[in-house]
């Protein structure tokens, strides 16, 4: 029985047609393209070789390139004017509130990232926990330790929380400590992806009887 429903946040609990996250992936790659002293080509090859032995791009800098710069590398791939292009979406507020157990949010972006696009989209209030990199120790998705850490907050056992995210890598994490992953796939970008997913977010309701 699902007792607890656990959300990606980027591109899950809003449209990835905003492009939100486009602007996030090419602040990234000048930032590092910057950081190493290289050409934005060469930057960009050593990124895609690398960041699929990591969650994100910031535990690959600190894992293999000694960066300590966290809170710089913050400030510039989150400005505070990265939530601009949302609007608030009365529509998902009321639908989460008909859901019939607690929610919470574990993402691999800073809270206070989090914290401005739920902000925006009206929904801020509505959730138990927000798991956010820095309170995984910034070991964050797939890793099998930030899974563990949020159901060991949540008092909760992995086949109890439901977890949404439109990643199939992050999905397959979770799936793989037996927990019930369902991968948002608003666009049909995985056609061939074997396991349970969804289009449209309001489709998890099926999945909670």
């Amino acid at each position: 029985m699902i007792k607890h429903i656990l959300f990606d946040l980027d591109n899950t609990l809003y449209s990835r047609r905003y492009g939100l996250e486009n602007g996030v992936s090419a602040r990234i790659h000048d930032y590092i393209t910057a950081l190493m002293g290289v050409t934005a080509e060469e930057a960009l090859e050593e990124r895609k070789k690398r960041i699929d032995h990591y969650g994100t791009t910031l535990e690959w800098l600190m894992a293999e390139k000694g960066f300590t710069g966290i809170e710089h590398y913050y400030q510039a791939i989150y400005p505070e004017n990265e939530a601009d292009a949302l609007r608030g979406e009365p529509g998902l507020r009321n639908f989460l509130k008909t859901l019939p157990c607690p929610l919470s949010i574990l993402t691999n972006a800073p809270k206070e990232h989090a914290d401005r696009v739920l902000k925006k989209l009206g929904i801020g209030d509505l959730f138990t926990e927000l798991f956010d990199l820095r309170r995984l120790g910034f070991k964050g998705k797939p890793r099998e330790e930030a899974f563990r850490m949020a159901l060991e907050t949540l008092k909760a056992r992995p086949e109890e929380v439901l977890f949404i995210d439109d990643m199939p890598k992050y999905v397959s994490g979770y799936r793989a400590i037996g927990g019930r992953g369902i991968l948002l796939d608003e666009l049909d970008e995985y056609p061939a992806y074997g396991y349970e997913k969804i289009r449209d977010l309001q489709e998890i309701s099926g999945f909670l009887l």
